[in-house]
């Protein structure tokens, strides 16, 4: 019997919105109309091209990159995807996900995301 493939990647898509009014950027805007679309298009283009089984899209709540928002996360790798458009997105999957190339351009610079800070050095 053959089970369900583990997905060779997982990609974190924020959807923070903030309330109306609220002066904090969120990666959802209602200024915004195409940002609360980015979620359904990557989805959809994974489907279209057949790698929906193998590339798991998952709606996450705020990744503490709101400045940089829209923004997503892939892993594995830790690459933080920023200033999300339709066709950046388009352009991740082809080249990152498909091609195996990150998409430099549109990384967090690293004064923005640094390296991570394991759990043991801010445990109590």
């Amino acid at each position: 019997m053959q089970g369900v493939p583990q997905p060779a990647f997982y990609i974190f898509k924020c959807q923070q919105s903030a309330p109306p009014g609220m002066p904090k950027p969120s990666c959802v805007s209602q200024n915004d109309p195409e940002s609360a679309q980015l979620f359904q298009h990557l989805a959809q283009s994974l489907m279209m091209k057949g790698i929906i089984g193998t590339v798991q899209p998952i709606q996450t709540g705020c990744l503490n990159r709101c400045q940089q928002g829209p923004v997503m996360l892939v892993e594995p790798g830790h690459t933080m995807y920023v200033g999300l458009t339709k066709e950046k997105i388009d352009r991740i999957v082809d080249e990152h996900i498909i091609g195996g190339n990150v998409v430099q351009e549109y990384v967090i610079p690293d004064e923005m995301w640094g390296e991570p800070v394991p759990p043991s050095q801010m445990a109590r």
